[in-house]
C-alpha cells in the first residue's frame, strides 16, 4: 500500500510541475506568479519523496534544489509584494 501511495505522489509530482511549465510555455502563467512557483514547490516535493524512497539520491538532489529555488522566487515576491504595499 506505501509504495502504491509513493508512486501516486511521484506522479503527482509529473503533472504539476508538467502543467506549470506548460502553462508558463503558453503564456497563461508568468515565471514569477505564485500559481507557477507553488506548482513547482509542489511538484518538486513530490518527487523528491518518490526519489528518497527509491534511494535515487541525484533525482532527490535535483528536485530539491528546483523546489528551493521555487521557494526562493515565491518568497522573494511576497517580501517585495509586502514592500510595495507599506510605500
Amino acid at each position: 500500500m506505501r509504495q502504491i501511495i509513493l508512486t501516486c505522489v511521484g506522479w503527482l509530482g509529473v503533472i504539476l510541475c508538467t502543467v506549470g511549465y506548460l502553462l508558463l510555455s503558453m503564456k497563461v502563467l508568468k515565471a514569477e506568479s505564485r500559481g507557477f512557483q507553488v506548482l513547482n514547490i509542489l511538484g518538486g516535493l513530490c518527487l523528491v519523496a518518490t526519489a528518497v524512497d527509491n534511494n535515487d539520491m541525484p533525482n532527490a538532489v535535483a528536485n530539491l534544489l528546483w523546489m528551493f529555488i521555487g521557494v526562493y522566487a515565491l518568497s522573494r515576491r511576497l517580501l517585495t509584494q509586502g514592500t510595495v504595499r507599506k510605500n
